[in-house]
């Protein structure tokens, strides 16, 4: 997949990773300094340890144990403060510089300073939560009093906010140069495809059963991830990117100049009989993966992405004389003959289980309840599975067991508090309406701005029916193509950097 690299110049367009290896030896004979070589081969180095521990994180379980968030807490933030430190030893500037996005940095600082606030018994002592009191109480012994009802719960949470925030920063910084974004965006779309192709394998030989980890087998697709809905929303990640990744070839590879039909239909042809089939083929290989979860939020989810996607390629198409929308029509006829063939068993879900589930619903209400006890304060950043209980009534039955609440933005709210809740998604939301602007304005080099919009569509609108970006393997992922988007969100002519 990451050979699929175009070598063309067209449209102005920087050329891929794989011809920018090159540079340096080119700047040598044009009389480039050593130091300036040295320091992109740094940074190429840094965007292959930003790629393997992206392929890392979704193995054990999707990141969803202690492990690979310890893991994940040590090896992206020494990526980014080895960035920092080379650029500090370079003397060289933030290719993308802070006040670009101060906004965002500001709302986060904000949300980080509360969540350890919340942990502290002197910033929180006269905020404290009245269980210490009563648990104190029962005890017959003082207990250091705070606004979190599980501080080190509080303090793990954070731990996997600062651990995201790292790959966002770096992401952003080694993105600045176009070759390196789109070759990120290929790595992400490889990696996901290969997480494909493996859960269709389980799910073929082994019953769904992760191997290596307790995880019970039988059930749809899923694979190394704990849950079906989460694999969902990884695999649509890298449904868009794909399709992204194809509309850019094509386009490419028809130039809008030449009307002759013959010549563009054989110029058509010969592309997806070469680079534009193994992007098809691994398109296909993640759509039925991901028909294969049979999870509702997580392919309507994937489904208004891919729209995204297509309404942005048709949109930038029909500013280009000619209103070539070839390439965009093919992709869709491809996804809806795919799903067509793979898509029975999806259908007989929703026929059987319709898009609701009173349960969720239950436990929306009860959440909602919890917030509003403490809406300023919270109860600690990711203690919704210590809160819950103290809430539940007999709306729900009494097997069902909920460690999350399948809603992203009410676990935060009730975390935070609306405050510091609010700040936390404004923050990401303002990046967001970055990519938008960018994948909307930019004359060229719009992928990334592009594929960040539509990956925030998805992992936006699957947060309000399930926990996928509280999977680290979804949401460093994730953070790792808003980076890029934000990136490229502004034309290589402007300075952007510190």
């Amino acid at each position: 997949m990451a050979a699929v690299l175009e070598k063309s110049g067209r449209s102005g367009e920087p050329t891929d990773f794989a011809a920018a290896a090159g540079a340096p030896a080119l700047r040598v004979a044009l009389g480039a300094d050593a130091a300036s070589i040295r320091g992109e081969r740094i940074e190429s180095a840094l965007l292959y340890g930003l790629i393997a521990g992206l392929a890392w994180a979704p193995f054990w379980l999707g990141g969803n144990r202690m492990t690979p968030w310890g893991v994940n807490a040590i090896l992206f933030p020494a990526l980014a403060l080895a960035y920092e430190i080379s650029l500090f030893a370079r003397g060289r500037s933030h290719p993308f510089a802070a006040r670009r996005i101060i906004a965002s940095i500001v709302l986060f600082l904000f949300v980080v300073l509360w969540a350890f606030a919340q942990t502290s018994p002197l910033a929180s002592m006269a905020f404290a939560h009245p269980i210490w009191g009563m648990a104190s109480d029962a005890l017959g012994t003082g207990l250091p009093a705070t606004i979190s009802v599980d501080p080190p719960t509080t303090l793990r949470a954070l731990m996997r906010l600062l651990t995201a925030a790292s790959v966002l920063w770096l992401a952003i910084q080694l993105s600045r140069d176009f070759s390196r974004a789109l070759f990120l965006l290929q790595a992400i779309a490889a990696i996901i495809t290969a997480y494909a192709a493996y859960g269709l394998i389980l799910a073929i030989v082994d019953g769904a059963a992760v191997p290596f980890f307790e995880a019970p087998a039988g059930g749809p697709v899923r694979s190394t991830f704990v849950n079906r809905n989460s694999f969902a929303a990884y695999a649509g990640i890298g449904l868009i990117i794909v399709v992204a990744l194809t509309l850019r070839l094509y386009r490419r590879a028809i130039p809008d100049a030449i009307d002759a039909a013959s010549f563009r239909l054989s110029a058509f042809i010969a592309a997806t009989g070469g680079k534009g089939g193994v992007l098809i083929g691994a398109g296909l290989l993640i759509l039925v993966a991901l028909l294969g979860t049979l999870s509702r939020g997580g392919i309507l989810s994937t489904a208004v992405a891919v729209f995204a996607v297509l309404a942005l390629a048709a949109t930038r198409q029909s500013q280009k004389r000619g209103e070539r929308i070839e390439a965009i029509v093919f992709v869709a006829v491809v996804i809806a003959i795919a799903f067509v063939f793979f898509g029975d068993r999806f259908v007989g879900r929703i026929a059987e289980s319709g898009l609701d589930d009173s349960s969720r619903v239950a436990v929306y209400l009860i959440t909602l309840r919890a917030i509003i006890d403490a809406p300023l304060l919270g109860f600690g950043y990711g203690t919704f599975a210590d809160v819950f209980p103290m809430y539940r009534d007999q709306s729900i039955p009494p097997i069902e067991t909920w460690e999350l609440a399948h809603n992203t933005y009410l676990e935060v709210w009730l975390g935070l508090g609306l405050l510091f809740g609010t700040a936390l998604i404004a923050a990401i939301g303002l990046l967001a309406l970055k990519c938008v602007a960018g994948a909307v304005k930019r004359q060229r080099a719009a992928i990334a701005p592009i594929v960040a919009t539509a990956a925030t569509l998805l992992v936006g609108a699957h947060a309000l029916v399930d926990f996928s970006l509280q999977m680290e393997g979804v949401a460093l992922t994730f953070m790792a193509l808003l980076g890029a988007g934000v990136a490229q969100s502004e034309s290589s002519r402007h300075a952007v950097v510190d």
